[in-house]
């Protein structure tokens, strides 16, 4: 934060696994932080964090705060504490203040949210985020905002406590759009990482040799890179994010390309792969254990 720059109060909701590294950065960046959280746990970490007041309540936060981060695991979490009752977050928020939501939420509901809040004479922003846990702690996210420009403006020195790439994409919901594409390409490229290292690694290629040759070639991708050497080579699947929120991504995405008619040749595949895994793994497994279809499957049938 430069200075001279006005420190406004920030209230931070859902302080989990994404929610903490980043209330932190924002936190000792000089922003007095209000943190609100269901879990005692989460609460309990925050509290750890100097220059953070663990708040007992969302009308609390809604009280005490000018711009509200939103960190929730999807649009019906994030439309309840908004709107879910009279102590509903909405109910207490000042005009003039700024909700921005930067879960991974449904565009057509971001959508729907926004007129509510306007007419309560607040302003909501989607602002979902990109790079994990690691990326997370050390404040370099990217940051995919979308909403109207002057909101945005007035909080980038916010965000740039979280991020080192900001996008503006367009009208309301447009973060959420992209937010959802993108992890679509990243589960397609994941999958095709994995099927990669099992066939190669099957035919007695050793695996880093695999990966250095994607990682010197035209297949590098984001997976090939940070994903196979790091957590599927060892087997330790921990990379911090879970299998169930990128089959809800993927499923975002290809739910809006219905909506507009557009085509997802691989939207079908990608569904079925997660939900297939989801199934056996359960959602809180890491995203990476996707690679642990191809093991289980080998031979035409589950070992």
């Amino acid at each position: 934060m430069s200075a001279g720059e006005r420190k406004y109060a920030v209230g931070f909701i859902g302080v989990g696994k994404m929610g903490l590294p980043m209330a932190t950065r924002v936190a000792t960046h000089g922003y007095p932080l209000h943190a609100y959280d269901a879990s005692a746990a989460a609460l309990a970490a925050i509290r750890a964090v100097s220059g953070v007041t663990a708040s007992a309540s969302l009308a609390e936060i809604g009280r005490d705060c000018e711009a509200v981060i939103l960190m929730l695991p999807d649009s019906a979490v994030v439309k309840k504490v908004l709107f879910g009752d009279k102590n509903g977050l909405a109910a207490h928020l000042k005009q003039g203040s700024v909700v921005i939501d930067m879960s991974s939420s449904n565009p057509s509901v971001t959508r729907e949210l926004g007129p509510r809040l306007q007419a309560a004479g607040v302003d909501f922003i989607d602002a979902p985020v990109s790079g994990g846990v690691k990326r997370a702690v050390d404040g370099s996210l990217a940051i995919m905002a979308g909403g109207e420009p002057a909101v945005i403006a007035r909080v980038k020195p916010l965000f740039l406590t979280m991020g080192k790439s900001i996008v503006e994409t367009g009208m309301l919901g447009s973060g959420h759009a992209m937010k959802a594409l993108n992890n679509y390409v990243s589960a397609a490229g994941l999958l095709a990482a994995c099927e990669a290292l099992k066939v190669g690694a099957d035919f007695g290629i050793a695996p880093d040799k695999i990966v250095a040759v994607l990682n010197a070639s035209t297949g590098k991708n984001n997976s090939t890179e940070n994903k196979l050497m790091q957590f599927i080579v060892p087997g330790s699947f921990n990379s911090g994010f879970s299998l169930g929120l990128m089959k809800k991504d993927i499923n975002i995405a290809t739910d809006l390309a219905q909506s507009l008619g557009s085509d997802t040749l691989l939207g079908e595949v990608l569904l079925k792969s997660w939900a297939d895994a989801e199934a056996k793994f359960g959602g809180a497994a890491d995203h990476t254990e996707i690679y642990r279809m191809l093991e289980r499957n080998a031979g035409g049938g589950n070992k």
